[in-house]
């Protein structure tokens, strides 16, 4: 038995940037939806996010059910 180690540094780069970047981008749909918080020492008044900010999320959390939902096609059709 022999083990491909080219072929198994390429399966664990593409894991790893694909891992990195829905985790990256479930990051920026959160932080799209949050309300901001004011500056230290000021009244905690939180402020609803912008309609720009909300659809960016929105358009972020798209692309990380996209991914999950091509990945599990791959695994199922496979």
């Amino acid at each position: 038995m022999s083990i491909d180690w080219a072929a198994l540094g390429q399966v664990f780069g593409v894991s790893l940037v694909v891992t990195v970047g829905i985790v990256g981008l479930f990051t920026v749909g959160i932080v799209g939806t949050s309300g901001k918080s004011g500056q230290e020492g000021e009244a905690a008044v939180a402020t609803a996010p912008g309609a720009g900010a909300r659809a960016g999320a929105m358009a972020a959390f798209a692309l990380c059910a996209a991914a999950v939902a091509y990945g599990i096609y791959l695994i199922v059709a496979g």
